[in-house]
């Protein structure tokens, strides 16, 4: 690099002039191809235009600049020919290109393009059928079928031109992506010239490798000898909803699913789904399904979602652990995947009123070995999917990502109290953190990126946590309670060992005001053969943000429900 500080030049519909602007922030140019024009023989490329809503200026995208380009390169060939012609005659000519160039140019764009159009519609495609039968795959199965001849139904995710005979398009179909070669009549028909990302079609060709020193998904590429479309898509795809700003992204959701990063994410969310179901499987744990709409409360009741049903209140749930409960006794070890609900007005990058929570139950268990079960669940997870196809993803995703150690870190509440303080770590009104204060989630996470190591913070006050937790046998104020820090990743997982002796659980009832009554089925697991027991609630779009490096949580799930967002 030269070290020269390259010029900016600015535009703007909105509030410039070519005639009186000279480019810049506060006498902006009206139009690109004045900027261009006025940059000289070297057209800079730090051309600014309007911004959108907050934003007074944003960078001129490749496509404006490409369109506009054209105009100067024009005009360079024609101020060649009037160069011994003297200052002024120049500039009655640039005036007249900007005025004239690109109306005419349109226009001639507009007769060769209709007549493109009206060519493409004589031109019949037909199968070859001296061809081997094309075989209907997927494209994660291509890597199996080099130098055979297939048929593969996707979507053009991306589309590349060069002239009138050679189109490239990278198809997806929800397995991959493959890169497809289109040469001569295939480019030159009504719906080849119509074609444009998003579309839905049918490709027929060979698979084939591509050359050594080029690279393409998959290692090859499809040279294509018939296709046909299934569905148009819109002129231009998805690309102005992909380059737009979060809010608008967020409202084109259905849309956004589409791109890269996301296909990515979700497909690696089903993936992390079947190797938790694979773990516990492999350890003899049963599977179940608890019912959503309940009539009774396992947590804070404010923070519950009514539901009418059929003329009684019932509630969203917010954890199925007091089903899995009952469930101990006929099939020992279980979990379930489930809808959890939070009633909570916070908009957090780490909070969704809607969450998918893992809950597992055990049966004769002891704090320690719950703690040792909730870390090999993690260990092992991240193990499995780091060795399988997709850890490839999880790599391109989050290259940093190490399988944690063993032992995880135990830390008491009461020590965690003492590190916040020595650390100056202060809550939101200053004070530093006193015994019985409740840690916030964001307070959590500062810890445990500082420790930078996997945390298993233990032992907290019975005040403050819920009624069914079991007391600390060496301090009745505290509970055998835990949560599961990662860094990077903050609170993932929260469990305890839960009340086993009825007389304990009524006193539990009358402290929070619950009617003991309502929970009779509950009560009656201590009636009939009760056990030490516990278990845990991890909140898959959490794992997934530490698992996928995600910024906000809201890319860990398909549609994303939280305070004031519910537009699907």
């Amino acid at each position: 690099m030269s070290g020269e500080q390259e010029e900016l030049i600015y535009t703007s519909e909105k509030n410039g002039s070519d005639e009186t602007g000279d480019g810049t922030e506060a006498k902006p140019f009206k139009t690109i191809l004045r900027a261009i024009l006025n940059s000289g023989d070297k057209p800079t490329r730090m051309i600014f235009v309007d911004g959108i809503g907050d934003v007074t200026y944003k960078p001129a995208t490749q496509m404006q600049l490409k369109n506009f380009s054209k105009s100067f390169t024009k005009d360079q060939s024609n101020s060649k020919e009037v160069q011994d012609s003297d200052k002024e005659g120049q500039d009655i000519k640039r005036s007249k290109l900007e005025d004239e160039t690109e109306p005419k140019k349109k226009v001639e764009d507009e007769e060769t393009r209709r007549k493109r159009l009206e060519d493409g519609k004589k031109i019949i495609l037909t199968l070859d059928e001296t061809l081997p039968k094309a075989e209907t795959i997927k494209i994660y199965q291509a890597i199996n079928y080099r130098g055979c001849r297939l048929k593969i139904y996707g979507w053009v995710h991306r589309l590349r031109r060069q002239g009138k005979n050679l189109m490239f398009i990278t198809l997806r179909d929800g397995t991959g992506f493959l890169e497809c070669v289109l040469n001569d009549v295939l480019c030159q028909t009504y719906n080849a010239i119509l074609l444009s990302n998003e579309a839905s079609v049918m490709l027929i060709g060979f698979i084939t490798e591509i050359p050594k020193g080029k690279n393409a998904p998959g290692g090859h590429e499809m040279h294509v000898d018939y296709w046909e479309l299934v569905a148009f898509g819109p002129p231009g795809g998805a690309d102005h909803i992909q380059k737009a700003e979060p809010d608008i992204q967020a409202d084109n959701r259905h849309i956004m699913i589409r791109s890269e990063r996301n296909s990515k994410i979700l497909k690696m969310r089903s993936v992390l789904v079947q190797a938790i179901r694979e773990h516990y499987f492999a350890r003899e744990y049963c599977e179940v399904t608890p019912p959503t709409i309940l009539k009774t409360q396992g947590e804070d009741i404010s923070t519950l979602f009514k539901v009418d049903f059929f003329g009684e209140t019932a509630h969203l749930t917010q954890s199925s652990q007091l089903y899995l409960e009952t469930c101990l006794s006929s099939l020992g070890d279980v979990f379930c995947f489930g809808q959890c609900f939070i009633a909570e007005k916070i908009m957090t990058c780490s909070h969704l009123a809607e969450n998918t929570l893992l809950e597992v139950e055990c049966p004769f268990i002891e704090l320690e070995g719950l703690m040792v079960r909730l870390e090999d669940l993690i260990c092992d997870v991240v193990d499995r999917i780091l060795k399988s196809p997709y850890g490839l993803i999880i790599y391109e995703l989050n290259p940093d990502i190490e399988i944690p150690e063993k032992p995880f870190m135990r830390m008491n509440y009461s020590d965690a109290i003492k590190y916040l303080n020595d650390n100056n770590i202060s809550r939101k009104d200053g004070r530093y953190f006193e015994f019985g204060d409740d840690i916030p989630e964001m307070t959590k996470r500062l810890m445990a990126d500082m420790i930078n190591k996997p945390i298993l913070l233990c032992r907290f006050p019975s005040a403050i946590k819920p009624f069914y937790m079991s007391k600390y046998k060496e301090n009745e104020e505290l509970t055998e309670s835990i949560d599961l820090l990662l860094p990077d990743g903050g609170e993932i997982a929260g469990g305890s060992m839960r009340i086993w002796h009825l007389d304990e659980l009524l006193k539990g009832y009358e402290m929070v005001g619950i009617d003991p009554e309502l929970y009779f089925w509950y009560n009656d697991q201590r009636k009939y053969g009760s056990c030490p027991h516990g278990g845990y609630g991890l909140r898959l779009e959490r794992l997934m943000c530490w698992l996928l490096n995600c910024k906000h949580i809201s890319e860990a799930c398909l549609y994303p429900r939280y305070f004031n967002n519910c537009k699907f």
